[in-house]
């Protein structure tokens, strides 16, 4: 490669519960560089999610992290083309793939969820997320149902 790879930037925890993640997600969540409507957003989510799951012995911002976890995919399919074939290629995910395609499936799914707003949708995909329901974790079984069957092809990897 001619270019040096580009410095890896800080992330700055978030000024509420000081966490890594939960700014990464807000800058996922993040449309037009209104950050702060974003943080807003996603705390309104996790009040909402504290008042739906008050039986709980956990924080929301562990019910978060557990959806979270509950969505992140462990194998993808890579298109690789052999001979005149493409096959779909079975590979492990990085773990900063992981997370940000977790991050980024919860976010889409909860766009596309029917609601009032986006911090109702969000709730809601969290807490199915959480249940091992709903359409993030959906997408993960899929994922990994079609690294599964096309395990024949892992002796393509590159």
């Amino acid at each position: 490669m001619r270019k040096a790879k580009p410095k890896k930037r800080i992330i700055l925890p978030d000024p509420k519960f000081g966490d890594v993640m939960v700014t990464k997600f807000v800058n996922n969540l993040m449309l037009q560089g209104k950050k702060s409507i974003a943080f807003d957003i996603f705390y309104n989510a996790l009040d909402i999610v504290g008042q739906r799951m008050k039986d709980s012995e956990k924080t929301p911002l562990e019910i978060f992290k557990i959806a979270l976890e509950n969505v992140t995919p462990q194998v993808e399919v890579k298109s690789r083309r052999v001979g005149g074939a493409t096959f779909q290629v079975p590979t492990e995910v990085r773990p900063e793939r992981k997370q940000s395609l977790s991050m980024k499936n919860l976010i889409l799914f909860a766009r596309k969820r029917s609601g009032k707003g986006m911090s109702e949708k969000l709730a809601a995909e969290i807490i199915a997320a959480y249940n091992q329901e709903g359409g993030a974790f959906k997408r993960k079984e899929d994922m990994h149902r079609m690294a599964e069957a096309n395990k024949a092809f892992a002796h393509f990897r590159f």
